[in-house]
């Protein structure tokens, strides 16, 4: 039997280890148990089953193997702003040159053993990391700017539940960091593109992971853009204004998985492309589309945005170093 491990060291090395490790387990077919995965401390657990190895760790989803087509049809989208005449005007379904970097749409097989978290990392996660000395010491502000209905800007407290803000690729690059050196095992880490759209479609090929429309008591996005686009009252449909904690709204999707669309905008490991480049497994994608630093890849969208900027394909990117108010991220962790 092929004895599977993942060394510790670079992050370029390590990628490359994992890659081998796709690899040996999937030719050694015993390798593997793909009926249950073994935790640092022991315990064992099976696809789709959840999990929180330390105390301090995020809960976990234990992700199927199995594949999807990664992407957004050129009929995704169903607004698009143009101009008419030389005015901006909202045409029904989407221009196809505004989303060509989600496609082509190609096939992906997700060959490597991961679990994903199970929701965006929170204040109290993140500041639990800065008490034990980790995370680089640094404090998000712990704060968002709300619009309220009567059009009054305040700054009101994001903490506690609410998934964490203000912080970059390189802060959620410590914070799983953090987490390693908590279980002891180079296991935690940022998930790439295809990861994420993976965990976030949950075994569907719908626009969102819970079907072909959503409303706000599922994602939290800004409903009355909806409604202002569709040009047809929505009163199902809010606009929050400001994240919500992790456990509220019915955000799941098929997996368990929470607010995959909408909340806060979603960092990724991966460098941003203005278009795929078909790579067709899950360790390919995380060798050819993570370096040491480039311009990351964000998916998800945020409680600011409309319905069609939140579904599983579309795509964002901000500067590693960026630190934004709508932005924050969710681990995944590798069995070895």
């Amino acid at each position: 039997m092929t004895k599977c491990t993942t060394p510790s060291e670079s992050l370029r090395t390590r990628l490359s280890a994992l890659l081998i490790l796709s690899l040996a387990c999937s030719a050694s077919g015993s390798a593997i148990a793909q009926d249950h995965y073994e935790l640092s401390n022991g315990i064992t657990v099976a696809p789709l089953e959840m999990f929180q190895e330390c105390a301090a760790c995020p809960e976990m989803i234990v992700l199927p193997l199995g594949d999807l087509i990664m992407g957004g049809a050129e009929d995704d989208t169903r607004y698009s702003m143009q101009m008419v005449d030389g005015k901006v005007a909202i045409v029904q379904r989407g221009n196809p040159f505004e989303t060509k970097d989600e496609r082509p749409l190609h096939k992906v097989k997700m060959d490597m053993l991961i679990a994903m978290g199970r929701n965006e990392i929170t204040y109290n996660q993140w500041m639990a990391c800065v008490d034990d000395g980790g995370c680089g010491g640094y404090e998000p502000k712990g704060t968002v700017l709300w619009i309220t209905p009567d059009r009054e800007v305040l700054e009101v407290p994001n903490v506690g539940k609410h998934p964490v803000t203000d912080v970059s690729y390189l802060d959620a690059v410590s914070y799983a960091d953090w987490l390693n050196e908590k279980v002891g095992a180079d296991v935690y880490r940022i998930p790439t593109e295809a990861e994420w759209e993976y965990a976030a479609r949950g075994g569907t090929q719908t626009r969102f992971g819970q079907g072909d429309d959503v409303t706000t008591d599922q994602v939290n996005f800004n409903g009355q853009a909806e409604a202002r686009m569709s040009g047809v009252p929505r009163p199902d449909l809010v606009f929050r204004a400001k994240p919500v904690e992790v456990d509220m709204v019915d955000a799941a999707n098929n997996w368990g998985l929470r607010h995959m669309s909408g909340n806060v905008v979603e960092i990724t490991s991966s460098c941003k492309t203005d278009h795929y480049f078909g790579w067709s497994t899950g360790s390919e994608w995380l060798e050819k589309s993570v370096a040491a630093s480039c311009y990351r890849a964000t998916r998800g969208g945020g409680y600011p945005f409309s319905l069609d900027l939140v579904r599983v394909a579309s795509r964002g990117g901000a500067r590693e170093d960026y630190r934004s108010e709508f932005g924050g991220f969710r681990v995944l962790r590798d069995f070895q």
